[in-house]
């Protein structure tokens, strides 16, 4: 049993269920999410999810752009394919 991250700060378990649940859980999620045609949004999923959720984004027209990893888990950004990237000012130190 592990914990499936629906947003900052919020997680879901499912005690008693397998693996196959949760990612399939994990999975229908991200499929609304990418529905709503949310401009932008990021998600922490389980690594064994990426290549499906990769496939599930592009036919939906979402770009994933894969944030910080630690083994288990892997943090995505999702972005529209008619959202414009935004750019960020950026002072350096010296």
């Amino acid at each position: 049993m592990r914990h499936i991250h629906l947003d900052n700060g919020l997680r879901l378990r499912f005690p008693g269920r397998g693996e196959d649940f949760d990612q399939g859980v994990e999975i229908g999620m991200l499929a609304v999410l990418m529905d709503s045609q949310q401009r932008e949004f990021t998600r922490r999923i389980a690594s064994a999810n990426v290549d499906q959720v990769r496939a599930i984004a592009k036919q939906m027209g979402y770009h994933v752009v894969e944030d910080q990893a630690d083994g288990e888990f892997v943090d995505l950004i999702f972005r529209h394919s008619t959202a414009r990237p935004q750019l960020k000012l950026v002072h350096s130190a010296g």
